[in-house]
């Protein structure tokens, strides 16, 4: 690993081969971007856009945001950004948690790896009112990278949570390409909407088993009941497809997750997100995750260039 200054920011930067990876640790433990430099191309993996405002970091559409100790929006009494903790008290809650607008220190780096603990704020710790570690761990590979979210109990009551990731896959990546040139594989038995009042609908329906990425019905899409824990996408040629494995076991439980979606038509970035659970779990009990006192847990996934 080595240490870099870019737009008055501290990143941190690993080379792995074909492979650049850029963090900012400090920042969200948001790893910004992921670059692949082959001998007549270069591809950004993972999107950063140029010159984003910083002062709304957790709000940049790039990278790859964790998403801690929920996912999405929650609700608490027709309330949305709320949610009702285990003694019943309802408590703010952002869009997608607590993280990714939230402080890491580095515990340890290495040439590949990346241990960083998360610093609550007193908003934090209002909206997550636990004593607790949060850990970001990152294995770094030339094509591929895993990430392990884990959560350490050191209250004396069990914590809720269901924990996810949000990264923002630079597509299309071919020139020449678009969205309908590219479709995505995700072996899910139910597809839903996150409705108005928090609830899940049932999804209206995709054109097609395997979307392309022009397909309106993918973006907002949420995808249960995976067969496996492998989420394919890319070309339609099945060539340069990006693995996506989510958890460690190959069935994996009913609520994972699998979220699709991108702002526009036009955006240069595509989220295919692995969540532990579907948005609002703590108010619909829908795939939420207790650790017992001094227990750990961890959430797990590995991305791969085929």
């Amino acid at each position: 690993m080595e240490t870099i200054s870019h737009n008055e920011e501290t990143l941190q930067r690993w080379q792995l081969g074909a492979s650049t990876f850029t963090a900012n640790v400090q920042r969200g433990a948001r790893l910004q971007s992921w670059v692949l430099k082959l001998p007549t191309t270069s591809r950004n993996v993972i999107y950063w856009p140029e010159n984003p405002d910083m002062s709304d970091y957790a709000g940049i559409r790039g990278g790859n945001p964790i998403l801690f100790p929920f996912c999405g929006r929650c609700y608490a009494d027709g309330q949305r950004f709320f949610w009702s903790d285990p003694d019943g008290k309802i408590r703010p809650m952002p869009l997608h948690g607590i993280a990714r607008q939230g402080r890491f220190s580095i515990v340890s780096a290495s040439k590949n790896t990346l241990d960083a603990l998360f610093h609550p704020s007193p908003d934090a710790n209002e909206a997550y009112p636990f004593t607790y570690a949060f850990n970001v761990r990152y294995t770094f590979a030339e094509l591929a990278l895993e990430c392990d979210l884990v959560l350490r109990n050191d209250d004396t009551r069990p914590i809720p949570w269901a924990p996810g990731h949000h990264p923002y896959f630079g597509l299309p990546w071919h020139p020449g390409l678009a969205r309908a040139d590219y479709q995505a594989s995700i072996p899910a038995k139910k597809i839903w909407r996150h409705a108005a009042d928090g609830k899940l609908a049932p999804h209206p329906g995709l054109a097609s088993l395997q979307p392309d990425f022009a397909d309106p019905g993918l973006s907002d899409a949420i995808h249960t009941r995976l067969r496996t824990n492998i989420v394919t996408f890319g070309p339609r040629s099945g060539e340069e497809n990006i693995s996506l494995q989510i958890g460690e076991d190959s069935v994996p439980d009913a609520r994972t997750t699998c979220v699709t979606w991108t702002a526009a038509p036009d955006s240069p970035f595509y989220c295919v997100e692995p969540w532990a659970a579907p948005p609002n779990a703590p108010a619909l009990k829908n795939g939420l995750r207790w650790v017992p006192p001094g227990a750990t847990d961890t959430f797990h996934i590995r991305i791969s260039l085929d």
